[in-house]
């Protein structure tokens, strides 16, 4: 979040303009509704409230930069496209009155920095100004030729510097410098050497870095220690490490406009991570901050508002969706009027604790709800998002009093008869409860089931679902034509508490996946999932608990399909193996089955697909998984798309729909499930 809402709001019963026409539709939406570039993202107001950006893409297929002035928001916005036609903008933000920062990312075939030839993305950074012209800059970093200097443009951007009128502070991104940018005269002047040493300088919003971290060894083990610079003296000291064969993380999350007191997010003794006050002086940790009694805690929201500036105004925290508790009293009465405004209604939701099995209860958006995304410093321009697992992504300004719609992501769904997702919980076969992301088809249209499910695991696997908009089309594609999705929180999942992730430790393919095996027997008791046509699709790690679902014995499902998974979990060991912190980290965790050396027993068919530039998984797991397939006789198919990379930010259009329409023929053809 940009800059955060501060101070008196008038009272928002507003009336949102340009409704959706309720569509009786029947026939579902195409692959491509889903699979292009959203028509808009990346949305900031300027500090002054004068102008809106965006990044949008009217097409779906080319991406630039959107600039509305406020006072005439119905007038069509100046254009900014790439200087480059081979790069593709991918975000931008305000980051003074009259200058953008904007990313963009290039497909190369040649990687300048290495020397080799390596088919990736890079990315490259710019500022420009309201009229798309390229800031003044002298900027430099050392040992970068000519071309690698042209693909990293300004470096990273470490802070804005809100109360400075000229100036922003960015890194190299090779070395690890900083340097202060003069962004009207051009001058760049290196405040910091960067350090083979030291790594992750944070700084506050007054551009002055307070801390960093080293990386170093206690007798063999290794640990990640936190320096942090004295309010008074300005030296560095170590205050804390943490040692990764404990797994307990201990971050900072925030400054305070007392210079003695920072936040710390830390897990230790508690099963979900609290946010404390650290005083610096003192070397002490004090009472804690913010701690949610059933979620874990994230951050601290700070006021950039000139009235309250630096001001604890909320705190982040992980619920079924990325949350804020807002502390001010003014603000959390903005964000109800404002979610009123946005018709948000809230449901309650049942819950058992992970950790203690105690019952409690809470609300969700029912099946969308807001995000305050940027604010002006008078608080006269509000940029709000509105998203949920029915609702794809819609942008909201706030101006004059009235939330109008500033523009949908993927407009071709409006009305669209998408499926209801729930927050559900199950439990496991030894009483483990998992959490999961239920999606039924619309029964208007597919009847109340059951249905023909697909079980969809994350990848990761140290990684979680939420309720919200599922940018992979996965999810609701799916459920448009008559199945339900099961995304499951197996064992090993992060982000819900310390349990329910080490219960995975050296569980791939064992009870990692009888946790998704357990979620079929589930919906199948609760008359959702149809017993007889039960498939999984997943990517990444889920591609792998894919290749393992066809090799399990069980009769739950009728196929697979599995997207960039590795098919032996050496190739992740190796990659874990290889950092000397993940060594200790993660790398012991991972162990379990392979699927390649259990091939005899397949008994169903398997769909593997995977993209021909995917540098994380590489395109030889799922090649060699294939062949071995083939030569044992067994039913498989295999497809490699063309100039694809693991991530899904550098698919293609093209791609993604292959990627959609791919699983789905293969549902319909090679595997028998039909859609209701």
């Amino acid at each position: 979040m940009k800059r955060i809402l501060i101070g008196a709001v008038a009272s928002v019963l507003i009336a949102i303009g340009a409704p959706v026409e309720s569509v009786a539709a029947q026939t579902p939406p195409p692959a491509t509704a889903w699979a292009r570039e959203p028509a808009i993202a990346s949305v900031d107001v300027s500090p002054d409230g004068r102008h809106v950006v965006a990044v949008i893409s009217p097409d779906g297929r080319q991406r630039v930069v959107a600039i509305w002035r406020t006072a005439a928001m119905d007038q069509a916005p100046f254009i900014i496209g790439s200087d480059d036609e081979r790069a593709e903008v991918t975000g931008a933000q305000f980051i003074k009155n009259d200058r953008i920062f904007v990313t963009t990312q290039q497909l190369r075939d040649f990687n300048p920095f290495s020397g080799r030839r390596e088919r990736s993305f890079l990315q490259r950074t710019q500022v420009l100004t309201l009229e798309g012209v390229p800031a003044r800059s002298s900027l430099t970093f050392d040992g970068l030729n000519a071309t690698q200097q042209a693909i990293v443009g300004v470096g990273n951007l470490i802070s804005d510097l809100p109360r400075d009128p000229q100036n922003i502070i960015v890194s190299d991104p090779v070395r690890g410098d900083k340097y202060r940018l003069n962004l009207y005269t051009g001058r760049a002047e290196r405040i910091e050497r960067g350090s083979d040493r030291f790594s992750g300088e944070q700084a506050d919003l007054n551009g002055e870095i307070r801390a960093k971290s080293e990386f170093n060894f206690d007798g063999g083990a290794a640990y990640i220690a936190q320096w942090i610079k004295h309010p008074d003296s300005g030296e560095w000291a170590e205050h804390f490490r943490y040692y990764a064969r404990d797994r307990q993380p201990i971050s900072i999350v925030g400054f305070s406009n007392d210079p003695n007191v920072i936040f710390i997010s830390k897990t230790e003794g508690r099963d979900r991570s609290a946010i404390y006050e650290y005083m610096i002086r003192e070397r002490q940790f004090g009472e804690i901050a913010f701690a949610h009694p059933l979620f874990e805690a994230g951050g601290v929201v700070r006021s950039r508002s000139p009235e309250n500036f630096g001001e604890v105004v909320g705190f982040t925290y992980e619920g079924e969706r990325g949350r804020t508790y807002f502390t001010d009293p003014v603000l959390a009465q903005a964000f109800t009027d404002l979610r009123r405004a946005a018709g948000i209604e809230l449901v309650p939701v049942n819950w058992v604790d992970i950790e203690s099995g105690e019952r409690s209860r809470f609300s969700v958006g029912d099946g969308a709800d807001i995000s305050l995304v940027a604010t002006s410093d008078d608080r006269s321009e509000i940029i709000v998002s509105k998203s949920g697992p029915t609702t794809p992504t819609e942008y909201y300004i706030l101006i004059d009093g009235r939330l109008r719609l500033l523009g949908r992501a993927y407009p071709e769904l409006a009305g669209a008869p998408l499926g209801e997702t729930t927050l559900i919980q199950y439990p496991a076969r030894d009483g483990l409860m998992i959490p999961g992301f239920l999606t039924k088809p619309d029964p208007a249209v597919h009847g109340p089931g059951p249905y023909p499910t697909i079980i969809t695991p994350h990848g990761g696997p140290w990684s979680r679902d939420n309720l919200t908009w599922d940018v992979t089309g996965w999810t609701q594609y799916f459920a448009t034509r008559g199945y339900a999705v099961l995304q499951p929180q197996f064992r090993g999942s992060d982000g819900w508490g310390q349990r329910l992730w080490r219960a995975g430790d050296r569980e791939w393919g064992r009870k990692m996946q009888d946790d998704n095996d357990d979620g079929v027997r589930y919906l199948i008791a609760e008359g959702v999932a149809d017993p007889g046509r039960v498939a999984m699709h997943g990517y990444s790690y889920g591609g792998y608990a894919s290749m393992m679902a066809v090799v399990r014995p069980n009769g739950l499902y009728r196929c697979a399909a599995a997207g960039a998974g590795p098919a032996t979990i050496a190739l992740f060991k190796k990659g874990t193996y290889n950092s000397r912190f993940l060594r200790e980290f993660q790398h012991p965790t991972a162990d379990g089955e392979d699927p390649l050396r259990r091939v005899s027993e397949i008994s169903i068919p398997l769909y593997l697909y995977t993209g021909d530039r995917d540098t994380r998984v590489l395109p030889s797991e799922s090649e060699t998984m294939a062949a071995a397939l083939r030569n044992a006789g067994k039913p498989v198919k295999l497809t490699i798309l063309p100039d694809m990379e693991h991530t899904i930010n550098t698919w293609s259009p093209t791609n993604f729909a292959n990627v959609l329409t791919g699983v789905e023929e293969f549902l319909l053809n090679d595997c028998g499930m039909g859609g209701n």
